[in-house]
């Protein structure tokens, strides 16, 4: 996995704004020794102006006892990965999912269908902390394993353009959960960093080969989708402002303009269900 695995070690030992860095510390030190590494993705790896936005970041622990103590957030992350919180600090706003070492690197494979994890990280990420650099190898072999996985899912090949493998198999990504997204986003995606996926082509297409993942989608899309609404009511447990979130994240992507009621806020799993069937109906959410 050399070829493929230096480009990733590369790509996470780029530089992050300051701040992004700051808040990343803030979130480790919140989970004590427990914490392994913080990675930063998502669309604000792109943005310079960071306030108003909603960084988004993963947060390794060891063990997820350890990183709560004895509470029922170990077991519901144990049972249902990730857990998802809010964290503000030094005046900015952040959402970070926690998964322990052994589940971030399963979840990063073909061993899961489930494409939340290995879409993601098969995507540009940073490693804005790490508690040591065995934490740090850890976290390179695990993102090393997103994006074989996901062209092997889409059974991805050789291509005339090498953006094509990457375009379908997104879509297909994209497909498989409930996404507040324009239509095209997935395309997007990859024309935002065409060189980056133009690099990273040969090596994952290569490791492709050798992994056992493709086809299953329908199966994908069902089980998929049915896990993005079990993850939403969890989240409303553990995220503060939750329902305000959504519909942030929906207005932002989908370009609607949804106001909440103060029961909807009161209220935020309710609110995800009495808002769904209308956003199923518009397109905001597939």
């Amino acid at each position: 996995m050399s070829g493929l695995r230096e480009l990733v070690a590369e790509e996470l030992s780029l530089p992050v704004d300051p701040r992004v860095t700051a808040v990343a510390e803030a979130i480790a030190a919140k989970h004590g020794a427990a914490s392994r590494a913080v990675l930063f993705y998502g669309s604000c790896l792109r943005e310079q102006q960071l306030d108003g936005l909603m960084l988004d970041f993963y947060l390794i622990v060891s063990d997820y006892r350890a990183a709560y103590g004895k509470s029922w957030l170990a077991a519901a992350n144990r049972l249902i990965p990730p857990n998802v919180f809010y964290f503000e600090h030094a005046g900015l706003a952040a959402k970070y999912a926690v998964l322990s070492e052994a589940d971030f690197n399963r979840l990063n494979g073909s061993e899961t269908r489930s494409v939340s994890v290995w879409a993601r990280f098969a995507q540009p990420s940073r490693l804005a902390w790490a508690a040591d650099d065995r934490a740090r190898q850890a976290a390179i072999d695990a993102i090393s394993r997103a994006a074989p996985t996901l062209l092997a899912a889409a059974g991805a090949a050789e291509s005339q353009d090498p953006l094509d493998p990457w375009r379908r198999a997104f879509a297909l990504t994209y497909s498989a959960e409930l996404r507040a997204e324009r239509k095209g986003r997935a395309t997007s995606v990859v024309d935002l960093d065409p060189e980056r996926y133009r690099r990273f082509t040969g090596p994952a297409l290569e490791l492709a080969k050798r992994v056992n993942a493709s086809g299953g989608w329908a199966r994908r899309r069902v089980e998929g989708k049915l896990l993005s609404v079990v993850r939403l009511a969890k989240a409303s447990a553990t995220f503060a402002g939750g329902a305000d979130y959504i519909a942030w994240k929906i207005n932002r992507h989908a370009g609607t303009n949804i106001e909440l009621k103060p029961w909807q806020r009161r209220w935020p799993l309710l609110a995800a269900i009495s808002l769904l069937p209308r956003l199923l109906k518009s397109g905001a959410v597939r």
